[in-house]
């Protein structure tokens, strides 16, 4: 997906998250609603991570450096893992917190029909977005499963999006009900219940999306399908008798690296090498437009084992007391 694509998804939860927030929170004022309070901290919160990642999106376009040569797309990485934090210590936190202050000290909830004006405008609000952000989604998984397609997105900004509104959506049913129930059995205790599920709504949200970038920002592969891909190109190389290692990782949603170990036919001139390892790049970066950087080794198959097998013994050393 293009970075402009990603930013139209961000703009749009922006927007609404900005207009919810306020009104949430006014509601909350006039209402002494506990549930309603929290659901404004989220709103909150959300409107503050879409700068977070428009911000990351900024930084991951920035031009390589000497310092940063592979340039800072990992930065986009970096700023969703601080937005899974921030839910979770924000979002989450003062959700439950407040919702322990509600039950120990419960209070009946006062105008209650601005709540219930309030929330079922952020249902309509949140759900348009999160329509917005599904297609998006829908888009970037294409034949994939939707299970797959999560844990195999390179572009956290759109699943971050996603799961936010997805979250948002449940934690506006939550307070819905709470608020309803508190009014209806006259226990006021459930308005603070309530409080405390859209806290752990947000809390497993925070723990999901924090599982999925840690993975991007520590050095994730692409996938299966593509590697395999890659490799066969490689073994299809003219002179290439054998593909001794393929290593890729993702800098960015679209800037990924890889490096071969190739063992070419001894006979074979250095000219006819150099080549083959340019045909061999280009059809990679042809088929996979993703590829942005392809550094081949030409090694023969016995002294890359060698090579590996030293490697291995010396970090074994290493972690050795």
């Amino acid at each position: 997906m293009a970075v402009h694509d990603s930013k139209k998804v961000i703009y749009v939860a922006l927007g609404g998250n900005a207009l919810i927030a306020a009104a949430k929170f006014i509601a909350a004022w006039f209402t002494g609603s506990s549930a309603m309070l929290s659901e404004g901290v989220h709103s909150l919160v959300d409107t503050g991570n879409q700068f977070l990642l428009l911000h990351g999106i900024k930084q991951s376009t920035k031009p390589p450096t000497p310092g940063h040569p592979f340039g800072f797309g990992l930065r986009l990485y970096f700023w969703a893992f601080v937005v899974a934090i921030l839910i979770f210590g924000l979002g989450a936190g003062i959700s439950i917190y407040e919702g322990i202050q509600k039950i120990q000290c419960p209070h009946p909830i006062d105008n209650a029909w601005i709540s219930y004006t309030v929330l079922t405008l952020g249902l309509l609000f949140e759900g348009a977005v999160w329509i917005v952000a599904l297609r998006a989604f829908r888009i970037e998984k294409g034949d994939r499963g939707w299970f797959e397609a999560i844990r195999r997105s390179e572009d956290p900004t759109v699943f971050t999006v996603l799961f936010e509104d997805s979250a948002a959506l449940l934690g506006l049913f939550t307070a819905l009900i709470g608020i309803y129930l508190s009014q209806a059995l006259e226990l006021p205790v459930l308005d603070g219940v309530a409080s405390v599920i859209i806290g752990l709504i947000l809390a497993s949200t925070a723990a999901f999306l924090a599982y999925e970038c840690q993975s991007l920002l520590t050095g994730e592969g692409v996938s299966q399908t593509v590697r395999e891909s890659i490799h066969a190109i490689a073994a299809r190389g003219s002179g290439v008798e054998r593909v001794n290692e393929l290593l890729t990782m993702h800098f960015g949603p679209r800037d990924v690296l890889v490096t071969l170990s190739l063992d070419f036919i001894d006979r074979l001139s250095a000219e006819n090498v150099e080549m083959t390892v340019s045909n061999i790049e280009r059809v990679i970066k042809s088929a996979h437009p993703e590829v942005t950087r392809v550094f081949v080794e030409a090694q023969s198959f016995e002294a890359h084992r060698r090579n590996a097998a030293l490697t291995a013994s010396t970090a074994k050393s290493g972690m050795t007391p």
